[in-house]
């Protein structure tokens, strides 16, 4: 695990060295408009993304379709798993090199913006080029940035703690629905009492620790501080990994040592050799359904419930699955932002993409595109409808500068915790001391 972690952090590291990356030379508020002007030119493009493997066949198949109907313009797709994407796309960054069009989370969006690295597209749209009319203005405003929208928000997807339903089944075991602390904890005993197999808590991310903080109405991240009013805000987080590790239940962080935090295909839910380092669960988003299932070995139906809070209401949201934008090292803006609005308006290349990236905030193509979703698409959107939207809040600010060394000293913390150096108390007063001084430094 710690050689994975290593990677993940280094990436997360790597991204705060963004501050002083502004693009030299351009005008970082018109869009260049000069490039790609004689029709019958090779338009050359680069586009980044992470993803697993579905998702990757899924989007080289829409670029190939682009391609085809629009003969000039010759794509270079370029992919990676969550950290290597962004350390590379920081790399880049330093050297002016980033891609034409790149796939931006809500995250980083800001610390991007700010960093004069994106294009403000709001002249694209403007002009129609970009073509925002049945997008809700809520989910267009998600890219937006002060006075400049950044990126355009494809789709939509909400957490969820996705689950072997055959193995629960066999052994009949339930879970539900917007479970409590106490009731989650009796599942996952029950689970390892009967069939060896332990539980995974969101291994390598943030997500969880702001899910439970919502429920009390706080935040993880505010300008210049952390949200937390207290420690306290923060330690029921850390002490489910040492009540889980305590009783057993909980995978030992040694059996992270050999995979790619992140990465589906490895993901204990799906990959392992033995009950004693695979999971019953995995917390995930709702988008993802499809691409565990692929990655499921035979026979394993995965399913998907909320993942549990104190207050289900203050904790659920939709969250921007990700955002497409346009970088100033583009020399092709033009063809980028036609790009974009063909990601946005097409539904023959969202009958391509489906519900894997979430579901589409375009209403008219997402309505299109009913017809040909497979089973675990329609779960996806019916998880949605019926348990999310009717129980959830508005989603959390993007996060501001900073946020990614929190979430990096968060990562260290959580491993020793899981390898028994500090307490859950300890690491919940570490990452509110030097959380609150890492925000306060920005």
């Amino acid at each position: 695990m710690k050689k994975k972690r290593v990677i993940l952090i280094a990436g997360i590291i790597v991204a705060l060295l963004l501050g002083g990356c502004g693009a030299q030379g351009t005008d970082m508020d018109e869009p260049d408009k000069s490039q790609g002007s004689d029709k019958n030119a090779t338009v050359e493009l680069t586009f980044a993304w992470w993803g697993n493997q579905t998702r990757n066949e899924m989007t080289q198949e829409v670029i190939n379709l682009f391609m085809e109907n629009n003969p000039n313009v010759e794509i270079d797709g370029q992919f990676a798993e969550w950290a290597d994407y962004w350390n590379k796309l920081a790399t880049a960054s330093a050297g002016h090199t980033l891609p034409d069009l790149v796939q931006m989370d809500y995250k980083y969006l800001e610390q991007y913006a700010n960093n004069k690295l994106l294009l403000d597209l709001t002249p694209y749209i403007e002009d129609g080029t970009i073509d925002v009319s049945n997008i809700d203005e809520n989910n267009l405003n998600i890219g937006r940035v002060g006075e400049g929208i950044y990126g355009i928000c494809l789709t939509v997807a909400p957490p969820a703690l996705m689950y072997n339903k055959n193995l629960l089944d066999d052994n009949g075991i339930t879970v539900k629905d917007n479970m409590t602390l106490e009731e989650f904890y009796d599942v996952c005993r029950e689970v390892y009492e009967k069939t060896g197999y332990k539980t995974n808590i969101n291994y390598g991310s943030e997500v969880y620790l702001e899910y439970l903080m919502r429920a009390n109405g706080e935040v993880l991240f505010e300008k210049g501080r952390l949200g937390a009013s207290s420690p306290a805000s923060l330690e029921p987080f850390f002490e489910i990994y040492e009540l889980g590790l305590d009783e057993g239940w909980h995978l030992e962080p040694s059996a992270f040592a050999e995979r790619t935090l992140g990465s589906i295909e490895q993901d204990p839910l799906v990959y392992g050799t033995s009950p004693d380092n695979k999971s019953w669960c995995s917390f995930m988003w709702g988008n993802q359904l499809t691409a565990m299932q692929n990655a499921a070995p035979e026979g394993m139906d995965v399913a998907i419930v909320t993942y549990p809070s104190p207050d289900p209401v203050k904790s659920n949201f939709l969250k921007p699955s990700q955002l497409f934008s346009i970088t100033v090292d583009s020399k092709n803006q033009d063809e980028s932002a036609k790009f974009i609005d063909f990601l946005v308006n097409s539904v023959e290349c969202n009958e391509i993409i489906l519900c894997e990236r979430g579901i589409q905030t375009n209403t008219v193509v997402g309505e299109a595109i009913m017809p040909k979703l497979g089973e675990k698409d329609q779960e996806a959107i019916k998880y949605v409808n019926e348990v999310v939207i009717p129980n959830s809040s508005q989603v959390n600010p993007a996060p501001p500068e900073g946020a990614s060394e929190v979430i990096s000293l968060l990562t260290k913390l959580e491993e020793r915790v899981c390898y028994r150096e500090i307490t859950a108390e300890q690491a919940a007063q570490e990452l509110f001391e030097q959380g609150n001084a890492i925000m306060g430094s920005k």
